[in-house]
């Protein structure tokens, strides 16, 4: 497993992450109530100088982190191309692209024992009428850290079919990937049976 927390130490990094996530819902219902293009060209730029403000390393990590979504970008831009609407495509393109951007920002200044705190706070009315929520809490901090880790070992079995033939990879490549995924969770389901799995004192 890896972390998705920044190394390179922000502000941000020492700011409660319930303020954080509280801060992004908002920003991302904002976003989705814009449709004006110039609103959206300001708020892309204003995420741009938010990764950039710690340096130029922070902002090449997050960029890296962030492109995995190029593909939903350009299938978006062609559509709209086609259909002649590159105006409302511009919009959907660039609130993608700033939520994704805006929420990766607090993803790598956050780390995940803070996340897990916010969902324990969050789900303790639950807890409390006699519902689990120990498995909610694991779920969710494996998705976060075996998402990128996944992205990854998808992009390796892509390469490893081009440097053996002149075919694109498409679907061909779905079912490795698969046997993967199955084999990571195996591993992880073998790991927590081994740490006496989920229990009523995890989150005491």
């Amino acid at each position: 497993m890896i972390s998705l927390t920044s190394p390179i130490k922000t502000r941000a990094h020492g700011w409660p992450a319930g303020a954080k996530l509280g801060a992004l819902c908002l920003a991302t219902l904002v976003l989705f109530q814009i449709e004006t293009l110039s609103l959206h060209l300001i708020a892309f730029v204003a995420t741009l100088a938010l990764y950039l403000a710690p340096g130029r390393d922070f902002a090449a990590a997050g960029w890296r982190a962030v492109k995995v979504i190029w593909m939903f970008v350009v299938i978006i831009a062609i559509w709209h191309i086609v259909t002649r609407t590159p105006y409302e495509g511009a919009v959907i393109v660039l609130r993608m692209v700033t939520a994704v951007g805006l929420a990766n920002l607090v993803t790598m200044t956050t780390q995940l024992s803070e996340f897990i705190a916010v969902i324990r706070w969050l789900t303790r009315p639950l807890k409390r009428l006699g519902l689990p929520t120990e498995a909610l809490e694991i779920a969710i901090a494996l998705v976060i850290r075996f998402t990128p880790v996944l992205v990854e070992k998808g992009q390796g079995l892509a390469q490893a079919w081009r440097a053996r033939s002149a075919r694109r990879p498409g679907w061909r490549i779905i079912f490795p990937f698969t046997i993967l995924a199955l084999d990571d969770a195996d591993h992880i389901a073998d790991a927590l049976r081994a740490r006496g799995g989920i229990t009523e004192n995890q989150q005491k």
